[in-house]
């Protein structure tokens, strides 16, 4: 039997992504339908989205145009993550900080990692990267005369995730011809074989499609409610499990940082995303370690008073993910697939990741669907497991002591094997590429190094030769240079973002 109609069920970001992509790919597919069906009754849960480069490929792929993206979605550019006071106060100083930038490191060629070994004086960022510098000094990644989508300076995006959700909604209707339904799904049918046969709908009847893909988020109304799928916990090794949200209104001319700002206390942290008009702000903490009336005032404290004159919410989060991503004729996407806490932007990433996979790898017939239902399953695991590493990496490698929870996360018996062989390796090796052997690596090499040697890890290397030492020493200090250059040639971030507002970029 062909595969002629499917359907995404839930909007938000994950849905009106997987719609984006499979209606870009099956859009000249003869008598093959892609409907969405998205609940009037269900908000979208982003407070101010993050995300990571990959999205602007995924973009401009739709046809979204850069400019109107940014005017539309009340996007800020993302050049990094700021990680401040992950490290302990008495032994690197109050307000400690590294960065994860998105530029890659040392990209002059020679690895500047053994040269900063060899120092340890200052932010391993500044050492490799020139993008450091333009951080910093609040500076935007590009120029009003740069191109959509290009940069001097690599980059992703804060946004408003509901802003974000319409647009993509607007694009995949129009451009891509997806069907969109306002309803209801009050049941989901099941046939003999335990696949999902139809959907019952409170103002449009029964529905019956091919193919169901279940972006209906913590719900996961097919996958769990109906298809029974179970949900690997991952609580033992990623310890925070609530966020107390909050959005706070801005200064229309106060500067904004051009990166995602992660401040660690006592029992987790706390994201800070600048948009144009306002903040969101989420305190992530673990309920074993602080209760939520001291979230609350720790919150109120991190904002300078007034948290009680904004609504703020609770948000549980049950980390893991499911077993398996796709089973009989549904696929699940976004928070029905999984959750892991919104350090280093992994929910849009993987969503993003996910439906790309599925639009490249089409099932063209029931026949042919068990084969890439195999292997999709296998991918994700293997991505899902990696992004648990990389996660806990931020937390075992922390030496604070100030509270338990820290403590507990440098216990191994809360570290995944995988992670904890990587790090015996690199006690004597600098990471290389060979350590990251899978083109399903969702966090690469160059991610590895920003958050190992932010963190002051302590690799062992045998000492620089006079002609290494001079080499690195010689690039290094011209990095240096380039970032003073950029910083005094690029333009401050929000007064980019208001030419971007009034002018547009210009278009590919």
């Amino acid at each position: 039997m062909d595969i002629k109609k499917v359907v995404i069920v839930g909007g938000g970001t994950a849905g009106w992504l997987a719609a984006n992509h499979l209606g870009k790919a099956l859009f000249n597919t003869e008598n093959v339908s892609v409907t969405l069906i998205e609940s009037p009754d269900i908000p979208t849960i982003g407070v101010g989205e993050g995300t990571v480069p990959a999205i602007k490929k995924s973009l401009q792929s739709f046809g979204i145009s850069e400019s109107e993206f940014i005017a539309q979605c009340d996007v800020t550019f993302k050049q990094s993550i700021k990680f401040s006071n992950w490290l302990d106060q008495d032994n690197h100083g109050k307000g400690n900080f590294f960065h994860h930038l998105f530029d890659m490191p040392s990209p002059m060629g020679e690895d500047l990692t053994p040269l900063w070994l060899s120092k340890q004086g200052h932010d391993y960022a500044s050492c490799v990267s020139p993008q450091f510098t333009a951080c910093e000094a609040l500076k935007a990644p590009k120029k009003i005369t740069t191109p959509e989508y290009a940069g001097s300076l690599g980059y992703a995006y804060h946004l408003n995730a509901a802003k974000f959700a319409k647009l993509l909604a607007k694009n995949g209707r129009e451009k891509f011809h997806v069907e969109h339904v306002i309803a209801n799904v009050s049941e989901v049918k099941l046939n003999d074989s335990g696949a999902v046969s139809s959907l019952v709908t409170d103002t449009h009847g029964e529905l019956k499609f091919d193919l169901y893909i279940d972006c209906t988020g913590f719900e996961s109304l097919i996958i769990d409610k109906a298809l029974k799928v179970p949900f690997v916990d991952k609580s033992k090794q990623l310890l925070v499990d609530r966020a107390l949200v909050v959005q706070v209104p801005t200064d229309v001319n106060e500067s904004i940082p051009p990166f995602t700002l992660a401040t660690a206390h006592q029992a987790g942290w706390i994201w800070d995303i600048a948009l144009p008009n306002r903040r969101g702000v989420g305190f992530v903490y673990s309920t074993k370690y602080m209760d939520d009336k001291t979230a609350i005032k720790k919150l109120d404290k991190y904002l300078g008073g007034g948290l009680s004159d904004f609504n703020y919410r609770f948000l549980p989060m049950k980390v893991g993910y499911r077993e398996k991503f796709w089973h009989q004729n549904c696929i699940c996407l976004g928070l029905a697939q999984g959750f892991l806490e919104p350090l280093e932007a992994t929910s849009i990433l993987l969503t993003d990741f996910a439906a790309g996979y599925i639009a490249n790898r089409f099932p063209k017939s029931v026949a042919k669907m068990e084969d890439i239902q195999t292997q999709f399953n296998q991918v994700m695991k293997y991505a899902w497991e990696r992004v648990v590493e990389f996660i806990k990496l931020h937390y075992c490698l922390s030496d604070r002591t100030d509270s338990q929870f820290w403590i507990d996360n440098r216990d191994p018996k809360t570290i995944p094997d995988e992670l904890a062989r990587k790090l015996s390796l690199w006690e004597t090796y600098v990471p290389n590429r060979e350590d990251f052997f899978s083109k399903f690596e969702v966090f690469d090499l160059e991610n590895y190094l920003y958050v190992l040697y932010g963190m002051k890890y302590k690799t062992q290397v045998d000492a620089l030769t006079d002609e290494q030492m001079s080499l690195a020493n010689k690039q290094s200090l011209h990095l240096a240079e380039i970032g003073k250059q950029l910083t005094e040639e690029l333009p401050e971030h929000r007064e980019l973002l208001n030419k971007i507002k009034e002018h547009g970029l210009q278009s590919i």
